[in-house]
C-alpha cells in the first residue's frame, strides 16, 4: 500500500508545484489573483461499511485549487483609461461573441469605433448617458458596451449671465466732474463711446444659437448729483459686438446697433444692492436674428449684476463673468471619476458625462470559472452577479490612471516551492523504502 500512498503524495506535490509555478509566472500580470492548493487525505471504506481503529489512510489528494481575491497593490500609470478597483467587484466586459465576462485587469483604451476595450478587444460595459444636459446626468438603466461619441457637441446659446463689479463710491456723474465730461445719452447712436461719458466699462462673452461669440460691452454711469449729493444709483448701458442693423435705404449696408439703456442698479448706504427694489441689478438683453446678423436665432438672456458693490475703492470686476452658453467643441480627452463616471473634455472647455461604469460582485467569487486572459465567467457555484455603479452597496471605488498589480507574494511562493520540493522528495523516499522492503522479502531463501 505504501506505493499507492507515496504515488498519491507525488501527484499532490506535483499539482501544488504546478499551482506555485503558475503564480510565479503571473507575478507581473495585471489583475491576476494567486491560487493555492487545498489537500485532503484519503481512506478506504470498510466493506461492511464500518470503521476500524487500525484503519490506515491510502494517501492524499488535491481537493481544490482556490484563488485568493485579496487586493493587489495599485500602481500609477500615464493612461487616464487605466482603471483600478479599490475594494470589491469586477469590471464587466462584453466579449466578441456577445457573452459577458469579468475581470480585475483595468487596462483599457478606445478603439477606432469609440468603444472602451481591453487588449483582447473585449468592450467595457456601463450605463450610457441618456441626458447630460441636466444635473445630475440621467443614465440608462441597463448595462451595455460603453460608447464614446467623438462628434462635435452642439453649441448652446447664452440664457443666463452674471458679473460682479465694484463701483467706486467716490466718483461722480461725468457731467458733475471737473472738468465736465460728456452725457452718454448724446452718444447712444454712435458706434464709439467717448471715455469721458461713463464711469466704468467692462465686457463678457456670450453666444448665440450657432455658437458665435459676441462681446457684451457694459458701460456704467452714476446718476447726476441731486442737491450736490451723488445718488447710489447707476445706469447700465450695453451693446453686443455682433449687433448690426440694416440700412433702410440699402439692406446690404449695416451699422452697429445703438447703445442700449438696460436699466439701473441701486445700492444701500452700505454699498450693497438694495433688495427692497424688485429685480434690482437684474436685466434682460434681447436681440433679434436681424440685429445679430449671424444667421442665428433670436437671442434673449438675463444679466445678473447683484454681486456688485459700491465701495470706496477703484472700480473693477470682483466676481468673474459667468454664462451658460458655449460654442461647438470637439472631444479632446476622456477621464473617469472615482464614482465611475466617464467624462469627455471638449475643446470649448465643456466637460460632459458620457457614461457610468458598471461593476459586478458575486456571493462566491471562488466559484467563478477562469477563462484565461484575466477573465472569469459566472457559474452556478458563483451565483448571479450584483451589478451597479462603483461606490454603491458592497462595490468598491474606481481609481483612474492606476492599475492593480498581481497579488502574488513572490517570497511566499518561493518558500512554498521549497516545501513542496521537500514533500516530493519525501514521498519518493517512501516509495524507495517500500521497494527495499519488498526486495528484502524477495531475497529470502
Amino acid at each position: 500500500m505504501a506505493f499507492q500512498q507515496g504515488l498519491s503524495g507525488l501527484n499532490s506535490s506535483s499539482k501544488a508545484l504546478d499551482v506555485i509555478s503558475n503564480n510565479v509566472a503571473n507575478a507581473s500580470t495585471v489583475g491576476f489573483k494567486s491560487s493555492n492548493t487545498i489537500f485532503a487525505d484519503m481512506y478506504a471504506s470498510a466493506m461492511a461499511g464500518g470503521t476500524s481503529s487500525l484503519q490506515v489512510g491510502i494517501g492524499a489528494k488535491v481537493a481544490a485549487v482556490a484563488q485568493s481575491f485579496t487586493q493587489g497593490n495599485l500602481t500609477a500609470t500615464n493612461n487616464p483609461l487605466d482603471l483600478a478597483i479599490n475594494g470589491n467587484g469586477f469590471f464587466r466586459v462584453q466579449r466578441s461573441d456577445g457573452t459577458v465576462a469579468y475581470s480585475r485587469n483595468g487596462q483599457f483604451d478606445i478603439d477606432r469605433n469609440g468603444n472602451i476595450v481591453n487588449a483582447g478587444g473585449d468592450k467595457l460595459t456601463g450605463f450610457q448617458a441618456v441626458d447630460n444636459s441636466v444635473t445630475p446626468t440621467v443614465f440608462s438603466g441597463e448595462a451595455s458596451a460603453l460608447y464614446i461619441d467623438t462628434t462635435n457637441i452642439n453649441p448652446r446659446e447664452t440664457g443666463e449671465a452674471s458679473l460682479g463689479v465694484n463701483l467706486d463710491s467716490s466718483v461722480k456723474n461725468p457731467l458733475d466732474q471737473d472738468p465736465v465730461g460728456s452725457d452718454i445719452n448724446n452718444f447712444l447712436n454712435n458706434t464709439s463711446i467717448p471715455v469721458e461719458s461713463y464711469n466704468y466699462t467692462t465686457s463678457m462673452t456670450v453666444y448665440d444659437s450657432l455658437g458665435n461669440a459676441s462681446l457684451m460691452n457694459l458701460y456704467l454711469v452714476r446718476d447726476p448729483d441731486v442737491a450736490g449729493v451723488s445718488p447710489n444709483t447707476w445706469s447700465v448701458y450695453g451693446r453686443l459686438s455682433n449687433d448690426v442693423v440694416p440700412d433702410p435705404t440699402d439692406p446690404s449696408i449695416s451699422t452697429g446697433v445703438p447703445l442700449e439703456n438696460l436699466g439701473t442698479i441701486s445700492f444701500t448706504s452700505f454699498g450693497v444692492p438694495d433688495t427692497s427694489i424688485a429685480n434690482n441689478g437684474i436685466f434682460s438683453v434681447t436681440r433679434t436674428a436681424a440685429e445679430l446678423g449671424t444667421g442665428a436665432d433670436d437671442l434673449t438672456f438675463s444679466l445678473d449684476l447683484t454681486k456688485s458693490t459700491q465701495w470706496n475703492t477703484d472700480s473693477g470686476v470682483t466676481t468673474s463673468p459667468r454664462q451658460d452658453g458655449y460654442t461647438t467643441g470637439r472631444l479632446t480627452g476622456v477621464s473617469v471619476s472615482s464614482t465611475g463616471v466617464v467624462q469627455g473634455t471638449f475643446s470649448n472647455g465643456q466637460v460632459k458625462d458620457i457614461g457610468l461604469l458598471a461593476l459586478a460582485n458575486f456571493s462566491s467569487p471562488q466559484g467563478l470559472t477562469s477563462l484565461g486572459d484575466n477573465l472569469w465567467a459566472e457559474s452556478f457555484e458563483s451565483g448571479q452577479p450584483t451589478v451597479g455603479a462603483p461606490g454603491t452597496g458592497v462595490l468598491g471605488t474606481v481609481t483612474a490612471g492606476q492599475i492593480e498589480e498581481s497579488n502574488v507574494d513572490l517570497t511566499q511562493e518561493l518558500v512554498a516551492m521549497i516545501v513542496q520540493q521537500r514533500n516530493y522528495q519525501a514521498n519518493a523516499q517512501s516509495i524507495r523504502t517500500q521497494d527495499q522492503i519488498l526486495q528484502t522479502l524477495v531475497n529470502l531463501r
